[in-house]
């Protein structure tokens, strides 16, 4: 195992400083691996007159998007994306995925030959001729760099006040396995390293739009029976998707953390079930015509964004390029009840008349 790995972090929302606390932390603890410096790219803002990356070096805490989270000294925020990537061996993606495009091309003329991308983003990317497409993809193609995944049942605020959980790590090249290992397990945070990953990142997507599903349950007053239906039929879908979209009979992805359990986690307490709780009572608040996801950001995530409704999106534009709909109800019904296309009360008989049931 080669010392001196340089890593960083791109990206710093709730996720992001979550992450930044565990990998400051282990590069830190394990100097004969990693250089000490841990840069991570913030996006600057302006908190109470004073700039993000400052209160962040000062504070070592994110106010805005984790606030009572101390972050190790060692990660230095910085608000130029090409200084926090040059000469990092190990680039770890955690932004949302509908600016990974952008930020990558930002990126390229920096990257260290041979570097390694990890992405945590829980999304798909629409490109307007090529289709729905992996994040990791994305970061391979545009940075020309091989591209690990993490995904889990991992709710970031859960992570942050070091609550046991899993999380599962994918990567096509054992040799990185160790090395993956080292820089993210902790006493509270276990990992497991498998080498599909593509059906790690499909799970991490999917899951998005199952929890929204199970938050209208919620604000429709339903209980756990309900629930867990949608979970069921949701998994179904999931894996009916994730083998046509991936050409691939692997099932065991949804057995990992990555699958079952971060589905589980999701439609228990994840932003996405938030959301689609919020949906169903801002219609009882303000009126069908009344709800507007934005808003709901706002209220909410502190400015961050819902991914939910996005993933939705571009499930719901590849199943109708391939003449699909019909095969999967609940997707459906998630994406036209965040566009407004259906009222959310409604989403009880898609469930009562889904194939399954036939």
């Amino acid at each position: 195992m080669t010392s001196g790995y340089r890593v960083a972090l791109i990206g710093s929302g709730c996720w992001g400083s979550a992450i930044a606390k565990i990998v400051g932390l282990n590069v830190l603890n394990q100097p004969e691996i990693f250089e000490k410096e841990v840069l991570m790219y913030v996006y600057e803002e302006i908190i109470d007159g004073a700039k993000l990356t400052d209160i962040i070096n000062l504070e070592h805490e994110n106010v805005k998007y984790l606030p009572d989270i101390k972050i190790s000294p060692n990660v230095i925020a910085v608000p130029d994306v090409v200084q926090a990537c040059t000469n990092a061996d190990i680039l770890i993606f955690v932004l949302p995925h509908q600016f990974v495009k952008e930020t990558c091309e930002k990126m390229a003329s920096a990257i260290k030959p041979g570097a390694l991308g990890l992405s945590l983003i829980k999304g798909f990317v629409l490109s307007e001729g090529e289709g729905i497409q992996l994040v990791s993809n994305i970061i391979k193609n545009t940075l020309n760099i091989e591209t690990a995944v993490l995904m889990g049942a991992n709710l970031a605020t859960e992570v942050a006040s070091e609550m046991f959980c899993e999380t599962t790590i994918a990567c096509h090249n054992p040799e990185y396995h160790p090395i993956l290992s080292r820089l993210f397990q902790t006493p509270y945070f276990r990992v497991k390293v498998i080498e599909n990953v593509a059906g790690v990142e499909a799970c991490g997507a999917l899951k998005n739009v199952v929890g929204i599903g199970a938050g209208i349950v919620d604000g429709l007053g339903y209980g756990d029976n309900t629930k867990a239906a949608v979970i069921r039929l949701g998994l179904m879908e999931m894996m009916k998707f994730t083998k046509v979209f991936l050409d691939s009979d692997d099932i065991s992805v949804f057995f990992e953390s990555c699958g079952i359990a971060d589905l589980v986690a999701t439609c228990h307490g994840g932003r996405n079930r938030l959301l689609g709780e919020a949906v169903v009572k801002s219609m009882k608040l303000r009126g069908w015509a009344g709800v507007d996801i934005r808003l709901l950001e706002k209220e909410i995530l502190r400015g961050q964004s819902f991914q939910g409704p996005l993933i939705a999106k571009e499930i719901y534009t590849y199943l109708k390029d391939h003449e699909m709909l019909d095969q999967y109800p609940l997707f459906v019904a998630i994406h036209r009840i965040c566009t407004r296309e259906v009222d959310p009360r409604n989403f009880i008989e898609c469930l009562r008349d889904h194939p399954e049931h036939m």
